[in-house]
């Protein structure tokens, strides 16, 4: 089932980034050194968020940097597509990173009124969930599976928003409650199509 996700801009996205990335190729950034930042930057501004319980326009921090991590993502891929940067740690680093950063983003909103510890930690767990399951691609013969809806980019988007509406001081009504919820029916169908995707590929891979 393709349902529309905004991963499908990602071609276009990667074309406006290309010139910076050929810039960081030729002075030696690489791959591993982009990907490991993005997770750290990510964590600060999530453990800074949680523990340090800032007034409310901190989280205008968040859709701002939720726009630079997609590019840093895109970034890192490229580099290691484009300029012979593949290699084994660079795998695991690509998915583990990406799951704790999510976590680490993510779980501010569980101190933020009318969302909950257990809205946004079923959410954090179907987000790993999902990302493992696209993972598992390879292991059956399949590419990498990155099927809709609410993957990584969807949530991006719905979390920065949502840290926009706060920053801003724009009093969330009570039924953003559903919000959480709704992102949480649609991982999973993300999941199923994951998975379906994955066979799909595999069986396809096996007749050849």
């Amino acid at each position: 089932m393709q349902l529309i996700s905004i991963y499908q801009l990602k071609p276009a996205f990667q074309s406006l980034l290309r010139p910076f990335v050929r810039q960081l190729a030729a002075i030696g950034v690489t791959a591993n050194t982009v990907t490991l930042f993005a997770w750290l930057i990510s964590v600060l501004l999530g453990t800074f968020l949680f523990f340090a319980k800032p007034a409310a326009h901190w989280f205008l921090l968040v859709p701002l940097w939720m726009l630079l991590r997609m590019a840093l993502n895109a970034v890192d891929g490229m580099l290691a597509r484009e300029f012979n940067q593949k290699s084994a740690l660079g795998a695991y680093l690509n998915e583990l990173t990406d799951v704790v950063a999510d976590a680490a983003l993510f779980l501010p909103f569980a101190l933020i009124s009318p969302f909950s510890v257990w809205s946004v930690g079923v959410v954090i767990w179907l987000a790993a969930v999902s990302e493992m399951t696209g993972a598992l691609g390879p292991m059956i013969g399949a590419p990498r599976q990155y099927d809709g809806p609410m993957g990584k980019s969807d949530r991006a988007f719905i979390f920065g928003l949502l840290g926009l509406l706060i920053g801003l001081n724009i009093p969330l009504p009570q039924w953003v409650t559903w919000v959480l919820p709704a992102c949480a029916l649609l991982m999973v169908l993300n999941i199923v199509n994951r998975i379906r995707s994955g066979l799909r590929h595999s069986q396809s891979a096996s007749k050849q």
